[in-house]
């Protein structure tokens, strides 16, 4: 693929009832940027409504978030990269704010924060909220860190990071792995407050909260064990 100064990776698994609006409000919000929608096997039709809001479809057939953001990293040549979730619960308006972090060479990944904002007021699911707070603790323990909202799906990342992340996991753990990874290499790190909103009503989370947190507890000790 060609390379571009900024690419905007969206996820996506069954997202159909937010994919066009999230591709629009981000071609909006960065107009410089190509946006890639990454479909991991969706059956809704989410790779057509994307591609007829303007993304260039990919598609990655092993199911999970850590493989499709190892494909993103890996097939993608970029300076920045903006990365969201396909459901509509981040804010397009944020992204040159953290584009611009990466692009002056302040920080190697910025995170989307979400938690100093109205994440515990919007999300309507207290387990999730329990979780982050119980990540943020043992990983900031654990390495020695400052950080806020470890597990956003919300982030920005140079062409360094993207390109040397060994992205080892295959599901939701992605975003707690590149935490560690950042924690552990002394990589410049920065948190951007921004607002968050629940799902849409009729769109449904693919996060479950005892499965997916068994797993990211997991990999935080396997991670703990091979650093």
């Amino acid at each position: 693929m060609t390379s571009e100064k900024i690419a905007v990776l969206i996820p996506c698994y069954n997202e159909a009832l937010t994919v066009e609006k999230v591709v629009k409000d981000f071609r909006e919000a960065l107009p410089q940027a190509q946006i890639y929608v990454y479909d991991n096997n969706s059956t809704d039709g989410t790779d057509e409504l994307a591609r007829k809001a303007g993304a260039v479809v990919c598609y990655e057939r092993k199911q999970g978030k850590g493989n499709v953001v190892r494909s993103m990293f890996r097939d993608i040549d970029a300076d920045c990269y903006v990365m969201t979730d396909g459901d509509d619960t981040y804010p397009a308006e944020c992204a040159p704010e953290m584009a611009e972090l990466i692009l002056s060479g302040q920080a190697d990944m910025v995170i989307g924060d979400r938690l100093s904002s109205s994440y515990f007021t919007e999300n309507k699911r207290a387990l999730h909220g329990i979780g982050n707070k119980l990540v943020r603790m043992l990983v900031n323990r654990m390495y020695h860190g400052e950080l806020t909202d470890i597990m956003s799906g919300m982030r920005a990342f140079s062409r360094s990071f993207a390109k040397n992340f060994p992205a080892i996991s295959e599901g939701f753990q992605t975003e707690t792995e590149m935490a560690i990874y950042s924690l552990k290499n002394g990589l410049k790190v920065k948190e951007v407050v921004i607002p968050y909103r629940d799902r849409p009503e009729g769109s449904v989370s693919k996060l479950s909260t005892v499965k997916d947190g068994i797993k990211v507890l997991k990999m935080i000790a396997k991670l703990r064990s091979n650093y």
